[in-house]
């Protein structure tokens, strides 16, 4: 394993409500010598050990020695309402994240972390379900050396976007989660911030096996 800082680390979705808190917890983490964060516009921050690169993620560039990493922490995602259509919405959270896991084979990555949604499954009849469960089934084809498959609930937490359905639900589920007991715990909200740590804790050694991480597993390796 290399020594702390040594470790280079990829992240795809920085600006998205997991992916900025996940990238401050990069950059802070002395395991991590060099962050690379895959942007489709400059964020401003600055940074010792942050390098952007501008990309368009329905064309990826080649292996290229400035994209080599370790790890690569895959936070792309939209809704349906957003990106105007279904079609556009598979773009997003299907073709862009297994475009970077191809990549990430490219350059040799060790670890793949990729934020999916509870309820992911390919033969779901539901379209969004469906497809982050596509999505797991098609990175899982790629035969990366360690891919794990983030599965939250509601995600909670102050997003740059509109999401008006969203925060109607975070509401409810914030009312109704000390109700939330046995098997329904999966279903709580659960924070930006211990999806982002329990996917660090992961790509360090600290989590469980690769494979599906479902919420309330998350919310346990998210906690402070």
């Amino acid at each position: 394993m290399p020594t702390p800082q040594t470790r280079t680390a990829l992240i795809a979705g920085a600006t998205g409500l997991v992916g900025r808190e996940l990238l401050a917890m990069l950059l802070a983490s002395p395991e991590y010598g060099r962050v690379v964060a895959l942007v489709r516009r400059p964020t401003g921050l600055q940074h010792a050990k942050l390098h952007e690169q501008i990309v368009d993620f329905s064309a990826l560039p080649a292996d290229t020695p400035d994209l080599r990493a370790d790890d690569v922490f895959c936070c792309l995602g939209t809704t349906i309402r957003v990106a105007g259509s279904q079609a556009a919405f598979r773009a997003v959270d299907h073709d862009y994240p297994l475009a970077l896991g191809l990549l990430a084979k490219k350059v040799g990555a060790q670890r793949f972390l990729l934020i999916s949604a509870l309820g992911a499954d390919a033969a779901s009849n539901v379209f969004y379900n469906r497809t982050k469960g596509e999505t797991e089934r098609d990175l899982a084809n790629l035969r990366l050396p360690a891919l794990w498959c983030m599965r939250p609930s509601l995600l909670d937490g102050d997003r740059a976007e509109s999401r008006p359905g969203e925060r109607v639900a975070l509401v409810f589920g914030r009312a109704v989660a000390p109700l939330m007991l046995g098997p329904l715990r999966r279903f709580r909200p659960i924070s930006a911030v211990a999806v982002a740590r329990a996917m660090l804790r992961c790509a360090l050694g600290k989590g469980p096996a690769p494979g599906a991480v479902e919420s309330e597993e998350i919310a346990r390796l998210g906690e402070a």
